[in-house]
């Protein structure tokens, strides 16, 4: 396990093994699996380009081989700041396969936040657009690794048609190396072994620099997140996912999302936005048959929906997590012509989803059950003791896929942990007797953003 990591106690950690749940598989070993039962089919789409699931795997193995080829090493850090585009996915591929840790930075993040998570995870390395919207990515790495002995190499994306100001080559600017990442394409040597224990990428929660905390989420717990999610919701090689979150947040990435439509051979389809204008013609064309939604993007899509022609009639169900409110969520299914689920997913790893099956009143009152059966939850009050089903307590959460420790955080640690490894979540919830969890706010002083 990395250092900085609370690794599971032994009990858990057989427990978790004997139940199936972990099956020593690492994220980037799975996508060659995946490449070989399903080469040929589509894998990405990002507007023109359609990528398979071969091509996919075979640019990720010389990806990875670049990085090394530019000193990239097992166990360095590397923060990943990109929109949804394919170079999001197979950076964050290669760099598992060269055993290096990807963090998923938000695109909205400046430097402040930047240069935090550089010094939190010692990363070396960044991965971002030399620019994008009008912001200058590269000139914050500058200015980032001229300020500590950290941030060495950058990764530029640069969109098609367009040019890398480095003309392909790598340059040496104020003691960080430069790379187009288009430029990382060499012959790949063996395949690295790695343990499925070790942490495959960090998520963070927070939206500050003084309240982000870095969230190591190790092979086997998001492979197995992934899967049961996938799972629940019957994913198959027929379904298309639209990707209208960023691809960075747990919501697309995990649950089940870019991964979990991967698992089984489905198509990803990347959107830049989550912008009406965007999205609903991406259904229409690509026959989305699932899709992931916040509050922002709910609203929008719905409020849209009378100015446009796009036909939806493949979508079959939509996610809404857990901060849609309870207006828009009733529209959800009606307007858009799909099932509904609603969710509530932790960075930190709870996971809390409908079933296809529930009832309207459980699908428009909770946020579901917890995905696994071996997720231990407690609803508990000031006093720290179980409240009864129905009352209102701060959320604990403890299981195969939520983590023991925050990264580099022993006094964090102390507090945001019982003694004996639960969660605690600062997260208000009432459980009602049939096990599901319904959100209610946050305990006072608990910054929002734990729920991506």
């Amino acid at each position: 396990m990395l250092s900085g990591c609370t690794p599971w106690p032994e009990e858990f950690v057989d427990r978790y093994w004997m139940a199936g749940h972990w099956r020593g598989h690492t994220l980037d070993s799975m996508l060659r699996d995946w490449a070989l039962a399903y080469g040929p089919r589509t894998a990405l789409v990002h507007g023109a380009t359609r990528i398979t699931y071969a091509q996919l795997n075979r640019r990720v193995d010389r990806m990875a081989a670049g990085l090394r080829l530019r000193g990239m090493r097992p166990g360095q850090r590397v923060v990943v700041q990109l929109p949804n585009v394919p170079e999001f996915v197979s950076s964050v591929f290669a760099l598992m396969r060269v055993g290096a840790v990807p963090v998923f930075c938000p695109l909205s993040f400046r430097a402040p936040e930047v240069s935090h998570l550089v010094r939190v995870t010692e990363a070396v390395g960044y991965v971002a657009p030399s620019t994008y919207q009008g912001f200058d990515h590269t000139a914050m790495a500058a200015d980032i690794a001229s300020q500590g002995p950290f941030l060495r190499r950058v990764f530029t994306y640069e969109p098609p048609g367009t040019s890398s100001p480095y003309g392909g080559f790598s340059t040496d600017v104020s003691s960080c190396h430069y790379f187009p990442l288009n430029s990382l394409d060499s012959p790949p040597g063996p395949a690295l072994v790695q343990s499925s224990g070790e942490v495959a990428l960090f998520l963070l929660s927070g939206r500050t620099a003084e309240t982000l905390k870095v969230i190591p989420r190790t092979h086997n717990d998001y492979a197995y997140q992934a899967r049961a999610a996938a799972e629940l919701v019957s994913l198959t090689e027929n379904d298309v996912y639209l990707a209208a979150l960023a691809a960075e947040s747990n919501v697309a990435f995990g649950c089940p999302g870019i991964l979990g439509a991967l698992s089984v051979g489905g198509t990803v389809v990347l959107a830049e936005t989550s912008q009406p204008t965007e999205c609903l013609p991406l259904i229409a064309r690509e026959r989305v048959t699932v899709t992931s939604l916040d509050s922002d993007a709910a609203r929008s899509w719905i409020d849209h929906l009378p100015s446009s022609d796009a036909d939806l009639s493949s979508l079959r169900f939509a996610q809404a997590d857990g901060g849609v409110p309870l207006a828009i969520a009733e529209r959800i299914g009606p307007e858009l012509g799909c099932r509904l689920q609603r969710v509530f997913a932790m960075g930190e790893g709870l996971l809390t989803l409908t079933r296809p099956g529930d009832p309207n009143e459980t699908m428009f009152t909770t946020q579901g059950r917890p995905l696994s059966p071996d997720d231990e939850i407690r609803v508990v009050g000031a006093d720290g003791k179980d409240v009864p089903d129905g009352e209102p307590g701060e959320l604990l959460a403890r299981g195969p896929y939520t983590l023991r420790g925050y990264y580099r955080a022993p006094e964090r640690n102390a507090r945001a942990f019982t003694a004996d490894g639960y969660l605690r979540t600062g997260v208000l919830a009432r459980r009602t007797a049939d096990g599901n969890l319904t959100m209610t706010g946050r305990l006072p002083g608990q910054a929002a953003g734990g729920h991506r």
